[in-house]
């Protein structure tokens, strides 16, 4: 059973300035956890992790990484100014992007990020734009079917991702790079999303070091960095086991002292842009049960809905929820608990076991602390919700108030008398 790290008493303490929904964060939660994953990797000493600036893009719970030694990895115009804003500075940013406008190249050049080009024709459009920088990264798409090593079960397929170089692409691609003057090398892959095991990143890990060894022979360029990206997930059921950091880093350790010392290549920092590792474990969605009702089957209708979290809604996702208060009781009720929306899929759970619930309880959905508020929308004109963190002396803080009608409407000119209303 998962355990919430707020109580029905503190959300009733809240409330009373902050109504619900929101969302809520978990300072000392979110600093411990980036304290491990530096302390797991601490034998690689350029290691770095570039936080993945999509899963949460808020200033204070950035600010609260940066503080515990992370970057940050930027895939758009905005969220570079937003990194610069608390703080960022040139390689302190990796800036990783697809199907990339000219004015995000510029601005990602302007503030010395570290650009990851998706596609070789990419370095044509750098060029052209601003040069080639010193420091340059490229990201590799091995094609096929991505598997763990000794597990015949397919993880992701490669071959139908957007993303990235091909081999001989990287190549080409690297060699350019160099005749181009670019002088610090760096190569990023990212194969699967949200894995549960502790082998995703030790078998990826492998392919890049060969791929890099093999690179450096072909084309004399020298990595500074490999960068291992995102991927690894969070157990979102209560069965399930955690992914174990220290187990991860030793077998990449152990890939690293394998193939990229023997082939002098031991100075070779890894990077990581794990997003939500880092932070979903430590945020939950707070909302109050509105209304219920009973007709085939049994249904509690909350005061959030699928636009302040989408996942379950487009992916079937599963997660966990607990009753504040009831924590206790049994689970002995089945419910859908769903959100107002004119769309049959707002759920945020389906013939899910809980304690009764009653009109007036509060509803905590764990493991929303990233890919949570950053993907709210405003469909049927439903606003985004306030964030708050919980910090570690136990104050509340907010850290972006609720949007509000005028919020909503402040695109639409009215005033100018653009709209015949």
């Amino acid at each position: 059973m998962k355990k919430p790290f707020v109580t029905k008493e503190l959300i009733d303490s809240i409330v009373k300035k902050y109504p619900t929904p929101f969302y809520i964060y978990d300072e000392k939660g979110i600093r411990e956890n980036a304290r491990a994953l530096y302390k797991a990797f601490s034998w690689n000493k350029g290691f770095r992790e570039y936080f993945a600036v999509k899963a949460t893009p808020n200033p204070f719970i950035m600010k609260i990484l940066m503080e515990e030694g992370c970057g940050f990895d930027c895939s758009s115009y905005n969220e570079l100014i937003l990194s610069r804003a608390v703080g960022a500075r040139t390689t302190d940013m990796m800036f990783s992007s697809n199907a990339t406008p000219d004015d995000d190249f510029i601005k990602a050049y302007d503030l010395g990020a570290i650009i990851n080009l998706d596609d070789i024709t990419h370095i044509e459009v750098l060029d052209r734009l601003t040069g080639i920088p010193a420091t340059i990264c490229c990201r590799y798409n091995p094609g096929g079917e991505f598997k763990t090593d000794g597990s015949p079960n397919v993880m992701d397929t490669p071959r139908d991702a957007k993303y990235g170089f091909t081999y001989d692409q990287l190549i080409e691609g690297y060699s350019i790079l160099k005749k181009h003057g670019a002088k610090q090398f760096g190569m990023h892959a990212f194969l699967a999303s949200n894995t549960l095991t502790n082998d995703y990143y030790p078998t990826l890990a492998r392919i890049m070091f060969r791929t890099a060894v093999d690179i450096r022979d072909k084309t004399g360029i020298e990595f500074t960095f490999i960068n291992l990206s995102g991927g690894i997930g969070i157990a979102y059921r209560p069965d399930q086991t955690p992914n174990d950091i220290n187990v991860i880093s030793e077998k990449v350790r152990e890939a690293y002292e394998e193939i990229l010392v023997p082939a002098g290549m031991g100075d070779v920092a890894i990077f990581t842009e794990l997003g939500r590792f880092m932070l979903a474990p430590y945020g939950m969605l707070i909302a109050t049960a509105i209304r219920e009702k009973h007709i085939y089957k049994d249904y509690i209708g909350l005061d959030a809905c699928a636009a302040n979290l989408m996942r379950p809604a487009i992916y079937g996702a599963y997660h966990h929820i607990t009753v504040l208060g009831k924590e206790n009781a049994p689970c002995d009720h089945k419910y859908d608990v769903t959100g107002g929306l004119c769309e049959n899929c707002d759920k945020f759970a389906v013939d899910r076991m809980l304690p009764e619930i009653e009109t007036g309880d509060y509803i905590a959905i764990h493991d929303t602390g990233a890919h949570g508020h950053s993907m709210g929308y405003n469909y049927n004109g439903k606003l985004r919700s306030a964030e708050l963190l919980l910090r570690e002396d136990g104050s509340i803080k907010l850290i972006r108030r609720a949007e509000t009608a005028d919020d909503y409407f402040a695109t639409l000119d009215f005033a100018n008398g653009k709209y015949d209303l």
